[in-house]
């Protein structure tokens, strides 16, 4: 996952006799059901109408019951059997629909309040007070986070009498019935392999598109500058402006043929992203982020494509293919324009492969529609000079000639590539705890990465594109020097510095948040999944315990480590704990139990997660995922317990 911005919501614990006796977990939704028309007293075999009030805390949204699947959890409302009821049909308020890009889908939400309204049938047997129940499981978020579904069960009483009269109930407009009514579904243990099921429904608010989608559409104009694709834009563009020359109308039918070009290469790029949306829809309840199976074989991906960009191999579709799409494309008019643009973009295949291959599966581990959009943006960035040529055709003789610089772009995109392939790789490494990638190893391996492009550029690795003699110009030194800046800039972390926002994706030192990036911690105050002992040294030091919920790959969890937690307050207030870090996306038995209990305990398993307990396991607050706020967990890690009171009960 990238470093994301996110708010703080601490768990705090109730105070009060009340609370001692039956603490529940934090919710912001509060139940109450009552008949509709407020008169309780009612006769057998009749209709009642009976509401059921949402009262939502500030800051939080519910999901409608017909809110689309694939995302958030809808509500659930049934009744619990009973002899006085004989069926019923659940009605909903109307909500709000919108499209919510946390989750990437159309989503329908209440704030505020929401008052659902149940028309239940009685038994004509029915007779005497009787109690009615009615189950809702639900999800709730905020813009930043999601808390796991919940079951809750509100009641009300209603008295049978013979000949009690029925008020008149009309059902509010707006309101509308929610099909197949039933009793909420048993709500699922979580285990080893629903991680990112929990963390898809925990959305995150600072997920920005933008840098993806730009970035998508940088591959899509570099993808222009390959051998395979720059000479074939003035031939391209000329065709348009040529074909219908001295016609009435030509300059309009070449920006229409260009368009429908155009079109084309969209077309096969977003059809790309769907079948790779489709393909990954159905892994959604497997941990992509830190499976080493998923990162090896994406790893492999940019290793192949990062070769063939740097020559040695040349990726070709089959021919039979190629030659049967350029005969249908001959056939003239806006089918055949459509077709040229389908062949263009995949006879050129050769070089756009290797760009587009590793953005498609970086985008398989983000949840919804990215790939899609993804796809978009670069054919976007792909065809859009196509048609500003055809709109402007005297700039055709501006374009720089074809030469030795194309060769190079696609020689520095291989370098990159194969640098971005290591990302993987080392999560792999970590995942399976084989020590075999190390941070100084990582590092090394970028240092050289990154100073080969710069090297090249300036001439002194003989490669394709580069020749000898070939006088050096402005541009290509400055690119050349940004190379080498970025490479020397990572020196200092082979030696233990901090590389900021960097560190989030360079693999930990030996010595986790106590390496040589941090302060020295002091004797038995910091444990790796050892919980056991970690509250046994905060017993004799009389210390809380910070649980801290890691993972090995999760890049949220090494830029807390590596830039919140080196911060001098944040050292100084983590020096006054016992920190225990608990990894949960490992192949151990460790990983294992330590998801376990974090499932059981706080009824999630998303990373990073802190807990601030004491030595008898008491929970003094939660703080969830990340933060850019050194107040915010300042103010978390300051957290004190309220007396004696005890709040196991609280989350279990």
């Amino acid at each position: 996952m990238r470093p994301l911005r996110l708010v703080v919501l601490a768990a705090l614990c109730g105070l009060g006799l009340a609370s001692l006796c039956s603490a529940a977990r934090e919710d912001p939704v509060h139940w109450t059901l009552a008949p509709a028309n407020g008169v309780s007293r009612t006769a057998s075999g009749s209709h009642v109408f009976l509401a059921l009030k949402a009262s939502i805390a500030s800051g939080w949204h519910l999901y409608s019951p017909t809110t689309p699947p694939g995302g958030p959890n809808p509500t659930e409302i049934g009744l619990q059997q009973s002899p006085a009821i004989a069926s019923y049909q659940v009605y909903r308020p109307k909500p709000i629909s919108k499209f919510d890009p946390n989750f990437q889908l159309e989503t329908e939400t209440y704030t505020g309040s929401a008052t659902f309204l149940i028309d239940a049938t009685t038994a004509k047997t029915a007779s005497g007070e009787a109690n009615i129940a009615a189950t809702v499981r639900y999800q709730v978020c905020t813009d930043v986070k999601c808390l796991p579904p919940v079951r809750k069960t509100a009641a009300t009483g209603l008295t049978f009498a013979s000949g009690a009269a029925v008020p008149a109930f009309r059902l509010p407009s707006g309101y509308a019935l929610v099909p197949a009514s039933a009793a909420p579904a048993p709500a699922a243990t979580p285990s080893a392999n629903t991680t990112a099921a929990s963390a898809s429904a925990l959305p995150v608010a600072s997920q920005n598109w933008f840098p993806f989608l730009l970035a998508a559409f940088g591959f899509g104009l570099a993808a222009l500058f390959t051998p395979c694709v720059f000479p074939m834009i003035p031939i391209t563009v000329s065709f348009f402006v040529n074909q219908n020359a001295g016609k009435p109308g030509s300059n309009r039918a070449a920006w229409s043929q260009a368009l429908v070009f155009c079109i084309g290469i969209v077309v096969l790029f977003t059809g790309l992203g769907l079948i790779v949306a489709a393909v990954a829809g159905p892994f959604g309840v497997v941990q992509l982020g830190s499976s080493p199976w998923v990162n090896g074989f994406i790893a492999l991906v940019f290793f192949v494509f990062g070769l063939s960009l740097l020559g040695a191999f040349e990726l070709r579709l089959p021919s039979g293919l190629l030659t049967r799409l350029d005969r249908a494309s001959q056939g003239g008019g806006y089918a055949g324009t459509l077709l040229m643009g389908l062949t263009f973009s995949l006879t050129s295949f050769a070089c756009i492969g290797p760009i587009v291959g590793p953005l498609l599966i970086a985008s398989v581990q983000e949840k919804g529609a990215q790939p899609v959009f993804g796809m978009i943006a670069f054919s976007a960035g792909l065809a859009a000079p196509f048609f500003l040529l055809a709109l402007f055709p005297a700039y055709l003789k501006k374009l720089p000639r074809s030469g030795g610089w194309m060769a190079r772009v696609k020689i520095v995109l291989g370098f990159i590539v194969l640098a971005v392939m290591l990302k993987y790789l080392s999560n792999v490494d970590q995942v399976l705890q084989l020590h075999w990638l190390t941070r100084e190893r990582f590092l090394a391996a970028w240092i050289v990465l990154f100073a080969l492009p710069g090297l090249y550029l300036l001439g002194f690795v003989p490669m394709e594109g580069v020749k000898k003699d070939q006088p050096l110009g402005v541009t290509r030194a400055l690119i050349a020097c940004l190379f080498l800046i970025f490479s020397i800039s990572l020196l200092p972390g082979l030696f233990g510095a901090r590389l900021g926002n960097l560190d989030a994706y360079v693999p930990e030192g030996s010595g986790s948040i106590f390496s040589a990036s941090a302060a020295p911690a002091k004797s038995g105050s910091y444990f790796k999944n050892q919980l056991a002992e970690a509250f046994a040294a905060a017993r004799s030091q009389n210390k809380l315990v910070l649980v801290d919920f890691t993972g090995y790959a999760c890049t949220n969890c090494h830029w807390m480590k590596s830039n919140m937690f080196t911060r001098p307050p944040i050292r100084a207030a983590l020096d006054r704990l016992v920190v225990v870090d608990l990894y949960t996306d490992g192949t151990d038995a460790a990983s294992e139990k330590n998801q376990k209990w974090e499932a059981e305990k706080f009824d999630t398993i998303s990373i990073p997660f802190y807990a601030l307990m004491d030595a008898d396991r008491n929970v003094v607050a939660t703080f969830p995922q990340l933060t850019h706020s050194t107040q915010q967990f300042l103010a978390f890690l300051d957290k004190k317990p309220s007396g004696s009171l005890n709040t196991t009960a609280m989350l279990r």
